[in-house]
């Protein structure tokens, strides 16, 4: 027998697999421990991955009885399994078993099939029945006997009865429809009450276990006088349908049976028959008198859902002896949608993060009703705008996975609610609601609230002064969207940017490292990066152009004339000098710009009246009125003030005397110095070579004139006065332009430039007496045409008219470069306009440069020109008397008050040489 079961066993776990679902088997009453199957194997799991992936039965049902042990992957007996008393009567009894693994998370189904043991033996209702028969009772006359009962089933179920041997019965078994059998006594000769009143008989029922196991019981026969007509049922089986939900009371149908004997003979009473089961007893009651059966109980279908109820009722009539006859009442209960759906949620990951992939498994989800057929249907639901779906894994077992992309930023959790309808009429439902959380993912870049922000911070600012403070956000939580702030070193002239500033990490407060000052530094661009701090951490940046404004914080410098810290600079006039006569040009400069940097001459108050004025613009001093020839010396102190606030200065003495020679003597009574010959040389030289340059230039222009008239088939011009035929880019223009729309500043140069010479053109707008345009770089005469091509494509939607080469200037008296305010050859009433806005003062500090380079190459005629503006040098630190030869104190020119000087400092009017050309001549000598 044991053989029989192993290979039941086989059998079993085979079809199993077979069907797609592990089937387990074991004999009830097992001892505890012992292996049903081993879950591991059979799933394909490795033993040494179980504790990681947690392996552990999914149900309170299924852990109640069995046991997975993690060091073998087996399942095993836990408590005692009992299959009568689980299983009742039931042809099979299978427990269904859930394992739930996780990494991944899967549910797996099993079923265990709880085998039968042949631990009980038969019994009987009735240890001794007593039986009365008629001596009239015919021959195979049948007389039903109580069946045995055995709690095991299937084989071990009695199998078979046994009569003990007597002269008058005979056993014959009849077998129901379900398999049970029902033993009956047949007559086999007439009784003879006179012969043998009493017939002592033993029924033993024998099961069909290994070994087998039997039960008996004593029948006692008496036999008795004739009532030979017993009651009869109009069918021997009776079958009726009614729904579970029938209420207690109701009839269900009414048996009849008639008794052809007369007088109590022919009274029948009903009753159940002594096999009617107590369960059905208390389900049903039966009417003694009308034969009508009723409803004692709740009837449930899901308490027995295939179970079928066989009533057997007798009729007993009252004759002596009681006749009885026997019919069959087979009940079947119809299922009621009665039930509703019930939802077990498994297993649910939360939190899930953001960036899960569709399909990614958030919960494992189980049904079930304990209605059948279409009651019994369940279909889950979740509402159609969640990013997720059900996949239905099998029967009544659901995966809820994700459908589409999750973002925690517009979503940070969701309120599910899955609910469950069954098919029956009417519907029933149920739901369940869980709250799912999306957990972050650094998915976010932060974001600045400006790509490009500007800042001012004032030169001269204290180590550690708030200059700006960036903003970015991060649409992340948690340490997604913990922000930092950092400078990115680019450097700046060869000096990283993190030496002038600093920014709070936490804040983004920008502060300055040192004092920046405007006169090294005018704009920085301070490159600043965000970081999250994720992994791995998202950044993004910012610039934040940082504009030094500038601080009055140095005084003007007084840089001609250049005398020792309280010492005087004298200078001689003729005596007869008339009112207007340029005594001579204070130069100065200040490092600073703006408002800042205009200067302002004027003469200290002093006790006499001097015939002297400053023009205050220029710097230029002048004979006021006609000088006496007796006149003496005059001092005058000049202060050269700024317009900042606080407003600075510095101021220079000038001793002027007058000379005691004639007018019609005055050019050979000028007091000049003796020239030694090595001073003649030097003069001759420079104005040989002041000579050749600007022959050269004037040349080099009329060749370029004549180039750009020949390209008469050029599509654009300049103002009518240039032409050019090259469509090269011009890589150094630079230019800026006035309010009105007239170009102010126009900066051309092209590229590899050799020669040093500076190339300066002016064109004057239409409505301007003012040099509009200024070209300030090296000019090459090989590279001519492609300047002017530069030059042209820039400026050819312009027009104004153009006066070609700047004419010498008619006062030739000081460079350029020392003429802080209009040319000298303008009165200080005819100087153009001061600036008065930030735009024309660093416009005019760009030409001021462009005066100061003129000077410092040698090549400019020291004449202001009406093309240059005569502006004084802007940066005083770029350009000051040291970088040119001394020709002020070693050259003079006639017509102007410069005079040639020995090393002592001599003069001598005698040794005055000409000048030629077309500079312009004292007043004295114009009135010749």
């Amino acid at each position: 027998a044991w053989k029989w079961q192993v290979l039941s066993l086989f059998l079993l776990c085979g079809w199993g697999w077979v069907s797609g679902q592990i089937h387990y088997s074991v004999v009830e009453e097992s001892e505890l421990g012992t292996v049903v199957g081993n879950v591991a194997r059979d799933l394909g799991l490795k033993v040494e991955e179980l504790p990681g992936r947690r392996l552990r039965l999914g149900s309170e049902e299924s852990s109640r009885y069995f046991a997975v042990r993690l060091d073998s992957g087996t399942l095993v007996v836990s408590q005692r399994l009992d299959r009568e008393r689980l299983c009742g009567a039931a042809a099979s009894c299978v427990l269904p078993v859930q394992v739930v693994t996780e990494n991944p998370l899967q549910l797996f189904r099993l079923e265990v099939e709880i085998l039968d043991l042949n631990d009980n033996s038969p019994s009987f209702p009735t240890a001794q029945r007593t039986l009365r028969i008629a001596e009239s009772a015919t021959v195979a006359a049948r007389f039903p006997l109580e069946s045995a009962q055995d709690p095991d089933v299937g084989t071990n179920a009695v199998s078979s009865y046994r009569l003990s041997p007597n002269s008058y019965f005979s056993l014959d078994v009849k077998q129901q429809p379900d398999g049970k059998l029902f033993p009956e006594l047949v007559l086999e000769r007439a009784l003879d009450r006179e012969e043998q009143p009493e017939v002592q008989l033993v029924l033993t029922a024998v099961d069909g276990g290994s070994p087998a196991r039997s039960g008996t019981a004593q029948i006692t026969v008496q036999v008795l006088d004739v009532n030979d007509n017993a009651p009869t049922f109009d069918h021997t089986t009776y079958k009726v349908k009614v729904p579970e939900n029938t209420p207690v009371g109701a009839v269900l149908l009414r048996v009849n049976a008639s008794d052809p004997d007369e007088g109590p003979n022919g009274e029948t009473q009903y009753s159940f028959g002594v096999h009617t089961s107590d369960s059905v007893r208390r389900l049903f009651a039966l009417d003694p008198r009308t034969g009508e059966v009723r409803v004692s109980g709740a009837l449930d279908f899901e308490e027995s859902r295939f179970y079928e109820i066989y009533i057997a009722v007798r009729a007993r009539d009252k004759g002596s002896p009681a006749m009885e006859g026997h019919c069959h009442l087979r009940v079947e209960l119809i299922d009621i949608n009665d039930n509703s759906p019930e939802i077990v949620l498994t297993s649910v990951s939360s939190p899930v993060q953001e960036d899960a992939a569709p399909g990614t498994v958030i919960a494992l989800i189980g049904v079930k009703d304990s209605d059948s057929g279409d009651n019994g249907q369940v279909r889950l639901q979740i509402a159609k705008e969640l990013p997720f779906k059900l996949v239905s894994s099998f029967k009544e077992h659901f995966s809820l996975v994700t459908s589409g992309s999750l973002d925690r930023e517009k979503a940070s959790g969701y309120n599910i609610t899955v609910r469950a309808v069954d098919s029956g009429s009417p519907q029933r439902a149920t739901q369940k609601t869980f709250y799912l959380r999306i957990a972050d993912v650094n998915d976010n870049a932060p974001n600045f609230s400006s790509p490009f922000d500007t800042a001012h911070i004032q030169e001269n600012s204290l180590p550690g002064t708030s200059v700006f403070s960036v903003s970015a956000s991060d649409p992340d939580e948690g340490s997604n969207a913990k922000l930092s702030y950092s400078i990115l070193d680019n450097g700046m002239q060869d000096v990283p940017i993190s030496t002038y500033f600093r920014i709070d990490q936490d804040n983004g407060t920008i502060y300055t490292v040192r004092a920046l000052d405007y006169e090294q530094d005018k704009v920085f661009q301070v490159p600043v990066e965000v970081k999250d701090a994720g992994s791995p951490a998202l950044s993004s940046t910012a610039v934040v152009h940082v504009f030094v404004l500038d601080e009055n914080d140095n005084a003007p410098n007084i840089v001609y004339p250049s005398v020792p810290k309280g010492s005087a600079f004298h200078q001689a006039i003729p005596a007869l000098a008339e009112p207007g006569y340029l005594v001579t040009k204070i130069v100065a400069v200040d490092a600073d710009s703006g408002h800042n940097a205009w200067l302002s001459y004027q003469l200290q108050e002093s006790a006499e009246a001097l015939p002297f004025q400053v023009e205050r613009r220029s710097g230029e001093i002048r004979v006021a009125q006609a000088l006496r020839e007796s006149e003496d010396s005059h001092r005058l102190v000049v202060e050269v003030r700024d317009n900042g606030t606080p407003s600075l200065s510095a101021s220079v003495v000038i001793v002027i005397s007058p000379e005691e020679n004639s007018v019609q003597d005055f050019s050979k009574s000028l007091d000049l110095p003796q020239s030694s010959p090595e001073d003649t040389n030097l003069t001759l030289y420079l104005i040989i070579s002041l000579v050749s340059i600007s022959l050269v230039s004037c040349v080099m222009f009329g060749l370029a004139a004549a180039r750009c008239l020949k390209a008469g088939s050029a599509s654009w011009t300049f103002a009518g006065c240039c032409r050019g035929t090259g469509r090269k880019p011009a890589s150094h223009f630079r230019g800026q332009m006035k309010p009105d729309g007239f170009i102010k500043y126009l900066d051309v140069g092209g590229a590899g430039l050799t020669s040093q010479a500076q190339n300066y053109t002016s064109c004057f707008s239409p409505m301007s007496d003012q040099s509009d345009f200024l070209f300030v770089k090296p000019f090459s005469h090989s590279s001519t045409a492609e300047t002017v091509a530069a030059y042209e494509q820039v400026t050819s939607t312009l027009a104004s008219p153009c006066d070609g080469q700047a004419q010498p200037n008619t006062d030739w008296r000081f460079s350029q470069t020392q003429r802080p305010g209009t040319s000298g050859s303008q009165n200080g009433e005819e100087a153009g306009a001061w600036p008065n806005n930030q735009f024309d003062t660093e416009m005019l500090q760009a030409m001021i440069l462009a005066s100061a380079n003129e000077a410092a190459d040698g090549n400019s005629t020291l004449g202001g020109g009406n093309g240059t503006m005569g502006l004084s040098a802007r940066y005083g630190p770029q350009f000051t008397l040291q970088h040119v030869p001394d020709y002020r104190q070693n050259v003079y020119i006639p017509g102007s008050n410069a005079t040639l000087t020995n090393a002592a400092g001599k003069r001598d009017a005698k040794n005055a040489a000409p000048a030629g050309g077309n500079k312009k001549k004292s007043g004295k000598k114009e009135k010749k």
